[in-house]
C-alpha cells in the first residue's frame, strides 16, 4: 500500500519555503505530480508556572488576519538541539527562562498530506523573569492563561496554530487522564 516516487523537481526555494513536484504513482498504478511545500524544523515551549496557567503570546497574523494565543518557539538552528531552540526563543520571546530539564511532548506534522513540516513540543513545569524580551516584534502581549480556560479558547479559534493547539490539548488530555506526561 506504499507510494512510489519516481522522482521530483523544485519549482520554487527561497530561505522560508520550498515547493516541489513529486512524481507519485500510489497503488492503484496511476502516476501524477503532486505538491509538497516544505517548511523549517520548528520547535514549542510549553511553558506551564505551579498555578497551572501557561505561558503566551498574544499576536496577530496577518496570513490568516487573526489575532490570537500561541505558544513560544521558533526555527530550529542548523546543528541546535530542537529543545534548546525551544528555550531559547521561549527566553528570547518573552524573557521567561525554562528551568529544568524538559519533557518531550512529541514530534508532529501539521498537515503531512502535503506539508513537510516537523514539529518538536516541549514542556518545562518552571520558569524563571530574567528580563524583558529581546525580540520586541513577536508578541502584542506575554501572557499566563489558565490551563482551565484553554479548552474554550481553542473551541472559539482564539488559539492559533496546531504548533499551539496540539501540546495544549495533549496537555490537558495528560492531566485529565491523571498522567503525568513522562507516564506514555
Amino acid at each position: 500500500m506504499k507510494w512510489g516516487v519516481h522522482g521530483e523537481r523544485t519549482v520554487y526555494d527561497n530561505r522560508w519555503v520550498k515547493v516541489k513536484l513529486v512524481d507519485v504513482e500510489p497503488p492503484d498504478g496511476s502516476r501524477f505530480e503532486h505538491h509538497v511545500v516544505e517548511l523549517d524544523h520548528v520547535a514549542v515551549a510549553l511553558l506551564i508556572n505551579d498555578r497551572e496557567e501557561v505561558l503566551t503570546l498574544w499576536r496577530y497574523r496577518f496570513a490568516v488576519d487573526q489575532w490570537g494565543y500561541e505558544l513560544v518557539g521558533g526555527l530550529v538552528e542548523e546543528g541546535e538541539d530542537p529543545a534548546t531552540t525551544a528555550a531559547r526563543e521561549a527566553e528570547e520571546e518573552t524573557g521567561w527562562r525554562p528551568v529544568g530539564e524538559p519533557e518531550h511532548i512529541g514530534t508532529f506534522q501539521p498537515l503531512p498530506g502535503i506539508i513537510k513540516a516537523p514539529v518538536d513540543a516541549y514542556v518545562w513545569r518552571d520558569a524563571e523573569k530574567v528580563g524583558e524580551p529581546t525580540d520586541g516584534e513577536e508578541a502584542a502581549r506575554i501572557e499566563w492563561i489558565s490551563v482551565d480556560r484553554i479548552l474554550d479558547l481553542v473551541r472559539r479559534g482564539e488559539v492559533l496554530g496546531s504548533g499551539a493547539i496540539v501540546p495544549l490539548l495533549y496537555y490537558l488530555a495528560s492531566r485529565a487522564a491523571g498522567a503525568s506526561l513522562g507516564d506514555r
